[in-house]
């Protein structure tokens, strides 16, 4: 995908790209089935890329849960420890688990229909309303502002994040480091336009930042402490004081309709695994270094910083979704104006 300056809001950041996640859904995730190719429809996509599944698509009613997670959460360690497959066992309901590389992903196949229930970060649940998809916001994870960061290279002759006007920055788009990076502009006095970006996947944009074909990367964890450690990469600027980074968990609103106990089954799952992974940092960085192909000690040290805690969805955090929704309209890359607390099953 080619750099490109952003000079006119009314282009590019508008429909263009992220109203691509409500429009043609059903024919980039229609089943959620493993693809070398790309059409003309998911190239548009916030960095579309197909996602891993077996099997996945159509829910056998009343048999069936079938979530979505990412390469890294508690769901991957509920994942890996088979507890929640144990448990939805027990009442004849099997577990299907979907990976996707990023949020705005796996909130594709949430709108289409194809998962029941994910996790993503901050901003995708955003885009994913703005365009129509039936999500529900669950419970959210403890803040963790200092999981994600703006990297340079370590022999990088930028200072600060002011000294990014001009130069070209690798992200994923419709993410939570995209919201990321526009709070850390705005802080340093750097317009959003003045900035050239490059939206591509983790792994594609750890290699553009290698090979120096980038100047900055905004990247999360695991990802974010895996490339720091391995090429000594500087830290710009976190999310502290800008972000509060959360991890959500979200369903699809006509399944948590019908299956309320079903969803109540899974967030008990999930506060045990998280309870777990926290006092157990090195057993889970062992579980999970297998299947995401990172060595055990960079997980340890992502685990360590995470915090823990499985949260209620309160006003607050809805107010925060919402200051999100509004940063984004105003910068044109939202194509329309929401009202998260439409889609939030709070709790005062």
């Amino acid at each position: 995908m080619m750099s490109r300056k952003l000079p006119n809001p009314s282009l590019t950041r508008s429909s263009t790209g992220l109203l691509a996640i409500g429009l043609g859904l059903s024919v980039a995730i229609a089943s959620c089935t493993p693809s070398n190719s790309t059409n003309q429809l998911t190239s548009n996509l916030p960095n579309s890329s197909p996602a891993s599944s077996t099997n996945a698509g159509q829910n056998n009613e009343g048999q069936l849960v079938r979530i979505g997670y990412q390469k890294f959460g508690t769901l991957n360690i509920l994942k890996a420890r088979g507890n929640l497959d144990q448990q939805l066992k027990k009442q004849g309901i099997s577990v299907q688990w979907i990976q996707f590389p990023a949020g705005p992903q796996l909130l594709e196949a949430l709108n289409t229909g194809s998962i029941d229930f994910g996790h993503t970060g901050e901003a995708p649940p955003v885009f994913a309303q703005a365009a129509n998809a039936p999500l529900l916001y669950i419970a959210s994870q403890t803040p963790n502002p200092k999981a994600e960061a703006i990297l340079v290279r370590k022999d990088s002759a930028l200072q600060s994040v002011a000294d990014l006007k001009g130069k070209t920055i690798a992200l994923n788009k419709g993410s939570n480091v995209h919201f990321l990076l526009v709070k850390a502009l705005a802080d340093a006095g750097v317009k959003y336009e003045d900035v050239m970006l490059k939206f591509l996947p983790p792994a594609d944009a750890r290699a553009a930042f290698e090979q120096g074909r980038v100047d900055a990367w905004v990247i999360w964890d695991p990802f974010f402490s895996a490339a720091k450690r391995a090429t000594e990469a500087r830290v710009l600027r976190d999310g502290e004081g800008l972000v509060a980074n959360r991890e959500f968990y979200l369903a699809a609103k006509p399944f948590n309709d019908k299956y309320p106990e079903r969803i109540k089954t899974v967030l008990e799952e999930i506060k045990k695994a998280d309870v777990w992974a926290k006092e157990n940092v090195t057993d889970a960085a062992k579980l999970l270094s297998p299947e995401l192909g990172i060595d055990v000690a960079t997980l340890e040290e992502v685990l360590q910083r995470r915090p823990s805690g499985v949260q209620s969805i309160s006003p607050d955090i809805v107010k925060y979704q919402q200051d999100i929704a509004n940063t984004f309209l105003k910068l044109k890359l939202l194509p329309k104006a929401i009202d998260v607390k439409e889609v939030a099953q709070t709790t005062p």
